[in-house]
C-alpha cells in the first residue's frame, strides 16, 4: 500500500532523513521507534507532503501511485490520514462542526462521539481547554470520521493520561480494523512511538528503529 524508496528529506536546508526505505502492505500496521530528534515525525510529514519538508531524493508511492510531488490535499483524497503529536487549538470552530465536515454523509458524527463518550465536547471549540487525552480522542475521532485507507499516527500516547489511554487505544484499533480477527483487513497504519506504551493496545505486524 505504501512504498518509500531511498528517501532523503531536509528542513530549512538541513538534511534530516537519509536514504529511508520502507514498505507497508495492505492490512498491516508497522511501528517506528526512535529517539527524539531522530526524524520520526519528519518522515510522517514528508509522506503527507507538507511543504516545509523538502524531498531531495527518492520516491513515495501510495496505492501504486507516485505521490512524491502531490500536494497534501490530494494525498488526503487518496486515503492518507494523519494524527499529529500536538494538534492545534482552533478558536471559534466547534468540535462538532469539524467532525461533521470529516464525516460528510458516510457516518453519523453524533453516534461516533457518543460511542467514545465525546458528546459533551461537540459544542466546545476545537481542543480549547481540552486535556491531552481529550485532544487525542478528538483528533482520532476526526480520523475515524474521515475513514482513511492508511493511518499515520505521530506518538498517539504523548500527553495522554492513563484514563484516556485505553480509549485512545480502542479508537486506534477500530481505525486499523484490529477487531477483524478472522477477516481480511483493508486498512494499513504507520505508528510512531517513543515510549512504546501504545503497543499495549495495538498489535503491530512489524517494527523498525530509526537511528540518527
Amino acid at each position: 500500500m505504501l512504498e518509500i524508496e531511498d528517501l532523503w528529506v531536509s528542513i530549512d536546508g538541513k538534511e534530516v532523513l537519509k536514504g529511508i526505505n520502507l514498505a507497508i502492505p495492505q492490512g498491516e500496521t508497522h511501528i517506528l521507534f526512535g529517539k527524539n530528534g531522530s526524524g520520526k515525525s519528519t518522515l510522517l510529514m514528508a509522506i503527507m507532503g507538507f511543504s516545509r519538508y523538502q524531498v531531495r531524493q527518492g520516491r513515495i508511492r501510495f496505492l501504486g501511485q507516485d505521490i512524491t510531488q502531490l500536494p497534501t490535499f490530494e494525498r488526503a483524497r487518496l486515503g492518507l490520514g494523519l494524527s499529529f503529536q500536538r494538534p492545534p487549538t482552533i478558536r471559534g470552530v466547534k468540535t462538532g462542526d469539524i467532525l461533521a465536515a470529516c464525516a460528510g454523509q458516510k457516518i453519523s458524527y453524533q453516534a461516533l462521539a457518543a460511542a467514545y463518550g465525546f458528546t459533551p465536547f461537540l459544542d466546545r471549540e476545537v481542543n480549547y481547554g481540552f486535556s491531552g487525552g481529550e485532544i487525542k480522542r478528538s483528533e482520532l475521532l476526526q480520523l475515524l470520521a474521515q475513514d482513511p485507507k492508511m493511518v499515520l499516527l505521530d506518538e498517539p500516547e504523548a500527553g495522554v493520561d492513563l484514563e484516556n489511554l485505553e480509549v485512545v487505544g480502542e479508537i486506534i484499533g477500530r481505525l486499523l480494523q484490529k477487531d477483524r480477527r478472522h477477516q481480511r483487513r483493508d486498512k494499513s497504519g504507520l505508528i510512531i512511538t517513543h515510549t512504546g506504551f501504545i503497543m499495549d493496545y495495538v498489535n503491530a505486524d512489524t517494527g523498525y528503529i530509526l537511528l540518527e
